[in-house]
């Protein structure tokens, strides 16, 4: 079958007119007629104005027709810088919702592509929802209470939040096309996007589960398409291209810019490029100093396209990058660009219209890249044409821009259903104040609308064809949130103790505006509730009102001359679940705890932990004798009387301690405790030995001395 294809890739700065032929699926390029605007009839791939544009459509159409016959029908694109992209993102609350199935995701989904929608209608507000259509979406990440997460399907938690990346085409952009055309008489045959006829023509089905980035990179603008898992995931667009280059070796060089423009063009075939600047000098400069004075804006120009990559990808670079389109030959661009992504150097590459399978071409036909996206429009227009569909959902007739397989979901979309309408409207919630905190009491949810399509049940992810009737039953509301006091109190909050071996139930204390409340009496709209929980075993205690064993586990102090000593050894021990504790400890359910009573002291083990000796005693050996010597050191005194070393001292009592003879034993004590005598008409000598050597009746003794004194005559 042979068949001539007619194509116009309109563009900001030209139009370009293509005819090619085909037999059997192979496609030959008879011929290619690029026309520049002569006025700014298009910005930023819109048609601003309809009747310049129609009328170098009509130059175009002539001269072809001159060497072709009639050209009634026409393939067009729309641009890819037209596409808006949107970054949004939709939380929903889910406790005591039942597990997440794969249509709550969906539905999940279309809400936060509606809020993408609206954000980009924010901007202005004579726009209607209407005014887009929706081409494509992908799902940024899943997060479960606020951690990212692989899929919410049969996930429970508190809180779910879906982000999702989706791209509009604003429904002006294909009116004005057919506008332009039909000016031009000439028929639509066929309606792609740029993106799409470029990546059908260079990337086939098969390779299309790779992450592969397209960039087509024209005079003003930079496009961008993403395929992954079979289908374009993302489109983008960033609004720097070939004119920054252009404009870099105007300002470096001092040219008028159509002379910059050419020695761009020569840098991709010379060795030498030969300019002359504003003031008419004419040069020749080597290619590698010319590339060296442009390069600060190839980086520029491959960070902004790197930088808008990683975020149509989630932040990770693709497997691989196509540049096509003029901008794409400039010099080191695929090197600058594999360095912001990451990448290694061969996995960025231009690619021509040699690497379009089953093409061939005219010899006078370059094999350039800037021809990619106008053979890929033609070719696009015969192997996947995107048509308008018309469905009925809920009585109201849709049409459809069919850029891919549609769904339910797209239908909503374009009908203006409210992805809340996909559930029932939740019951009336519940605001109370419990300890000064405002919280809500959600009522329940509601349930799901019933989706139909031809009668039958139904998805948002069922796929969909012309002429189908969709039917949207709305779903059960949810009841009114009803509470008492005893679904506020949490359960970890009661708690059943052992104290002192007898067994209690602990609750919180309860107040409810101001007034003591049952735990079962029920919460109304404003509500202020108080709750006070027992946490630590000093509040327990008191709660019991066991003011005795407080009291017992006061610290055991003295106040011994005026200042507070402690004495953790005489003071009462508290054992929670049998170890060491303090009144600050908290406790928990099921816990024990013991007093275990503390030690009510003697003067005696007061002074000894005090290190104290409050009488003394040695035993010595004197005169072949054992003598005992005793003496008081310290005396104490309560309230003024001296006790003995066994009264027993209650905590809290004052007393004062007086020191009586701390003094060191001497040799001649020993006279106080014995009756031996020097005879009283002795006239000879006396020696004085301590354990047999010489000693005097000052030196220090110690119990175990043998002491004695010798008479001589």
């Amino acid at each position: 079958m042979n068949s001539k294809l007619f194509a116009l890739d309109i563009g900001t700065r030209s139009v370009v007119g293509i005819i090619l032929e085909e037999h059997n699926e192979h496609f030959h390029v008879i011929d290619i007629l690029i026309k520049e605007h002569k006025e700014r009839a298009m910005v930023d791939g819109q048609i601003h104005n309809v009747i310049y544009v129609a009328d170098l459509i009509k130059e175009i159409k002539s001269e072809l027709e001159d060497k072709y016959g009639p050209l009634p029908k026409v393939s067009v694109a729309a641009a890819g810088r037209a596409l808006k992209t949107e970054q949004e993102s939709v939380t929903l609350n889910i406790k005591n919702r039942p597990i997440f199935t794969e249509e709550d995701i969906s539905r999940l989904e279309l809400q936060a592509v509606q809020l993408a929608q609206e954000k980009l209608l924010s901007s202005n507000q004579d726009d209607q929802i209407s005014h887009y259509y929706c081409v494509g979406y992908s799902v940024l990440f899943y997060k479960l209470d606020g951690e990212e997460i692989g899929s919410l399907v049969d996930q429970q938690g508190d809180e779910a939040t879906i982000e999702v990346i989706a791209t509009f085409l604003p429904r002006v952009v294909v009116e004005s096309l057919l506008a332009a055309l039909k000016r031009a008489e000439l028929e639509m045959e066929a309606l792609t996007l740029e993106p799409i006829a470029a990546i059908n023509v260079l990337i086939p089905p098969s390779m299309r589960r790779l992450n592969v980035a397209l960039v087509d990179i024209g005079a003003g603008t930079s496009d961008i398409a993403i395929t992954d898992k079979g289908t374009i995931v993302a489109y983008g667009m960033v609004p720097i291209a070939g004119d920054e280059i252009t404009e870099a070796l105007s300002d470096h060089y001092l040219l008028d810019f159509p002379v910059a423009e050419i020695a761009k063009r020569q840098l991709s075939t010379e060795e030498n490029v030969v300019i002359q600047d504003i003031l008419g000098f004419e040069q020749s400069y080597p290619k590698e100093e010319v590339v060296q004075a442009i390069h600060p804006s190839v980086e520029a120009l491959a960070k902004a396209i790197g930088s808008e990559v990683l975020r149509l990808n989630n932040q990770t670079p693709p497997k691989a990058v196509m540049l096509v389109g003029g901008g794409s030959l400039t010099p080191n661009l695929p090197n600058e660009l594999s360095k912001v992504l990451n990448l290694p150097v061969n996995r960025v590459a231009v690619r021509g219209i040699d690497a379009i399978q089953n093409l061939t071409k005219e010899e006078s036909i370059p094999a350039t890249p800037e021809l990619v996206t106008p053979i890929g429009i033609a070719i696009a227009a015969r192997k996947a044409p995107i048509q308008y569909m018309s469905v009925t959902v809920n009585e109201q007739v849709v049409r459809l821009f069919e850029m891919k397989e549609m769904t339910v979901a797209d239908a909503f979309l374009s009908a203006n259903i409210r992805a809340k309408q996909l559930y029932g409207k939740p019951g009336q919630g519940i605001a109370i104040s419990v300890n000064n905190q405002d919280i809500l009491i959600p009522g329940g949810h509601g349930l799901p609308a019933t989706i139909l399509v031809n009668g039958e049940n139904a998805s948002t992810k069922t796929t969909i064809k012309s002429g189908d009737i969709i039917t949207l039953v709305e779903g059960q509301d949810g009841k009114d949130a009803k509470a008492t006091v005893r679904d506020i109190v949490d359960d970890a909050l009661i708690k059943k103790v052992t104290v002192q071996d007898t067994p209690y139930t602990v609750e919180p204390i309860v107040t409810l505006n101001n007034k003591k409340s049952s735990v079962h009496q029920e919460l109304k709209d404003r509500d202020s509730l108080q709750v006070e929980t027992i946490e630590t075993i000093e509040e327990l205690l008191n709660h019991l009102k066991q003011a005795d064993n407080l009291k017992k586990l006061q610290p055991f102090y003295l106040n011994i001359d005026g200042k507070p000593v402690f004495f953790p050894e005489f003071s009462s021990k508290l054992l929670l679940n049998g170890k060491p504790c303090k009144l600050t400890y908290p406790f928990k359910n099921g816990d024990t705890i013991q007093i275990e009573n503390g030690t009510i002291p003697t003067i005696e083990m007061v002074a000894n932990s005090l290190d104290l000796i409050l009488e003394e005693k040695i035993v010595v050996s004197f005169q072949q004798k054992t003598l005992e010597l005793k003496k008081i050191c310290r005396e104490v005194l309560v309230a003024g009387d001296s006790v003995p070393a066994t009264y027993k001292i209650l905590n809290g009592t004052s007393l004062s301690i007086v020191e009586k003879d701390i003094n060191k034993w001497k040799y001649q004590d020993i006279f106080r405790f014995s009756n031996w005598q020097i005879p009283e008409n002795f006239k000879g000598q006396f020696t004085i030995l301590r354990n047999g050597l010489p000693s005097s009746f000052d030196e220090e003794i110690f119990g175990g001395d043998q002491l004695e004194i010798l008479l001589t005559e």
